[in-house]
C-alpha cells in the first residue's frame, strides 16, 4: 500500500448517521500504516472518542477544507456548497455521472481546484461488480417502510433505530390484512434486502429482474398493492411506471417505494415524481383516488446506521488498504475523467502522478 493520509469528514446532512469506516476497521487502517484523521461529528453513530482510542487524530468538523493537499477526503453523501474549488481527492457517492441535478456544478468545482472524485458507486472489480455498497440495507428499509405505510403504522419523523427494534414493528399483527408485493430488481443487493424485509413482515413478494423488465407486463405490475423499485439503470430503459399509469382505473398499486431514487436523471425508471421525500415527511401522496403513496428517501441505510456502517466498512477497508492509482481506484479515476470531459468541464487529459 502506498502511503495514505485518509481524512474521514463529518457529513453535512443532518440525517446522515452512517460512516464509511467504523472504529474497529479504523484500527486496522492505523495498524497498516495509514495516517487517519477523523472529524468530530455529533451525529455519526460512532463517537470520535472511539476513533481516537484506536490511534486516529481528531479534527474539527468541516476542517477537511484546510487538510494537506495529499490527504484523501472520505465521506458518504454530498459535499457542502463551499469551497467553490475542490483541490483534494474525495471518496463519496457523488451522483454526478447520470446528468443528475447539480452534477455539472460539482464536476466544475473539481476541475477548478484540481481535485478528483472517486465515486464509491463506481468502485468495481474487473467484472464491473460493486466492491462496497449499502444496497442490502437500502432495500431492506425501502421495503420495511413500504410495509409500515401500507399497514398504517409508519410514523413521522423517521428516527434511526436498530434492526431488532425495526423487525418488531414489521412482524404481522392481529388484524393486518394480506397484501401483494412486487420487488423489481429482486436479484441484486437491494432486491435481496427488500425480499428479506418482506419475509420478516410475513409477505412473499413477486420477484422481477432483467427477464421480466425486458418485456414489462405493466398491468401485472399495477395489480400489486406494494412495489419496491431496486433497479439501478445504467442505460435508458422504458419507464416502469408512467404518469398515465397513475390514473389507470384498474390500478391496484397503493404504495410505491423507490430505493434507487434516480429522480432528475434520464435513466429514472419511475418518472412520476420530481423530488425525493425526507425523514421529516417520508411519504408523498401522488394520487388521492385511488390513493397512491410514494416513499423516495435517498439515504435509507442511515435509518439503521450501525448495521449498515459495519457491513459497508468491512467491504471498503480492504480497498482502502490497497489504495493507489491502479485497479478499482484507477477505474474510479477513469470514470471521473470521462464524465468531466463529457460535460465539457475540462478540455485536456487529466495528469496523474
Amino acid at each position: 500500500m502506498t502511503e495514505l493520509h485518509l481524512w474521514l469528514r463529518h457529513e453535512v446532512r443532518t440525517t446522515e448517521r452512517r460512516t464509511p469506516v467504523v472504529p474497529d476497521d479504523a484500527r486496522r487502517l492505523v495498524e497498516a500504516g495509514v495516517e487517519l484523521t477523523v472529524e468530530d461529528s455529533p451525529q455519526r453513530v460512532f463517537p470520535a472518542r472511539e476513533y481516537e482510542a484506536v490511534g486516529a487524530r481528531i479534527a474539527p468538523a468541516g476542517s477537511w477544507v484546510s487538510a494537506p493537499p495529499e490527504a484523501v477526503v472520505l465521506g458518504l453523501k454530498e459535499l457542502p456548497d463551499r469551497p467553490a474549488q475542490l483541490r483534494h481527492r474525495h471518496i463519496l457517492f457523488g451522483h454526478a455521472y447520470k446528468q443528475q441535478p447539480g452534477a455539472e456544478e460539482l464536476l466544475r468545482r473539481f476541475a477548478a481546484g484540481g481535485g478528483a472524485l472517486l465515486d464509491l458507486e463506481y468502485l468495481v472489480d474487473d467484472d464491473g461488480r460493486r466492491l462496497a455498497a449499502f444496497g442490502f440495507w437500502a432495500g431492506y428499509l425501502g421495503a420495511a417502510l413500504a410495509v409500515l405505510q401500507h399497514r398504517g403504522r409508519l410514523t413521522a419523523p423517521l428516527l434511526p433505530t436498530g434492526k431488532d427494534a425495526l423487525d418488531e414493528t414489521l412482524r404481522p399483527a392481529a388484524g393486518d390484512e394480506e397484501f401483494t408485493a412486487l420487488v423489481v430488481g429482486a436479484l441484486g443487493r437491494s432486491g435481496r434486502g427488500a425480499r428479506a424485509a418482506f419475509a420478516t413482515a410475513g409477505a412473499e413478494p413477486t420477484c422481477w429482474d432483467l427477464a421480466e423488465t425486458g418485456d414489462l407486463d405493466r398491468p401485472a405490475l399495477l395489480a400489486h398493492d406494494v412495489m419496491v423499485n431496486c433497479v439501478l439503470a445504467t442505460a435508458p430503459v422504458p419507464p416502469f411506471v408512467r404518469e398515465q399509469d397513475l390514473d389507470d382505473p384498474a390500478r391496484r398499486l397503493r404504495t410505491l417505494s423507490d430505493v434507487t431514487c434516480d429522480v432528475g436523471s434520464p435513466l429514472n425508471v419511475l418518472p412520476v415524481y420530481d423530488r425525493t421525500t425526507e425523514w421529516a415527511d417520508p411519504v408523498r401522496r401522488l394520487r388521492k383516488e385511488p390513493p397512491l403513496d410514494l416513499i423516495a428517501i435517498d439515504n435509507l441505510p442511515s435509518l439503521l446506521p450501525r448495521e449498515s456502517s459495519v457491513d459497508f466498512s468491512a467491504d471498503l477497508t480492504p480497498r482502502l488498504m490497497d489504495f493507489g492509482v491502479g485497479g478499482p481506484w484507477g477505474r474510479c479515476l477513469d470514470r471521473f475523467e470521462r464524465a468531466s470531459r463529457e460535460l465539457g468541464v475540462v478540455e485536456e487529459e487529466f495528469g496523474r502522478d
